[in-house]
């Protein structure tokens, strides 16, 4: 399966349900990767998953199958509004290291460029250093480090802070 055979699009709050599968298969199935337990979502009402889409949200579709997703948060402020934080990324384990994290990353870029947005951060665990690697090879640079950022089954684990300028 290559990445050509999928298709990424900006989902809207109508789709919920689509955002639903791919969310909880991501945090099932990389559990240390994320800020979230499974179980802050599953908790949520439909509303809520709903809201969570006002934000946009970006999945990749091999056929209707939901295989890969990216958010995408702006900082609210006006004086920060140029900046947002690249959210929620996963790709479905056969389909890493075909291109499709690239092809949604490059969507994502896209759509903030289109946006305003001249800056994507994001923080990206100490643990994962393939995701770190292809952050990196993307133009990302590491800005930061919050040490025990997170704790996952009682260890903590370090966040790395990431950032990339934008340009057209």
């Amino acid at each position: 399966m290559s990445a050509s055979e999928i298709v990424i699009r900006h989902i809207s709050a109508d789709e919920f349900d689509i955002f639903q599968r791919i969310r909880l298969e991501a945090l099932r199935a990389e559990p240390s990767s994320f800020a979230s337990s499974v179980e802050d979502w599953e908790a949520l009402s439909d509303a809520e998953w709903r809201r969570r889409l006002s934000d946009p949200v970006f999945v990749a579709f091999r056929g209707n199958e939901p295989v890969g997703v990216m958010g995408l948060l702006r900082q609210r402020s006006s004086k920060m509004a140029h900046r947002a934080t690249l959210i929620m990324v996963y790709v479905r384990k056969e389909l890493r290291g075909v291109g499709l994290a690239k092809d949604l990353l490059d969507t994502v870029i896209a759509y903030a460029l289109s946006e305003g947005i001249v800056q994507i951060e994001l923080v990206v665990s100490s643990e994962n250093p393939k995701a770190i690697g292809f952050y990196r090879r993307e133009g990302f640079s590491q800005i930061g480090r919050i040490p025990g950022g997170v704790v996952h089954d009682g260890k903590e684990i370090d966040d790395i802070m990431m950032a990339r300028r934008l340009t057209r």
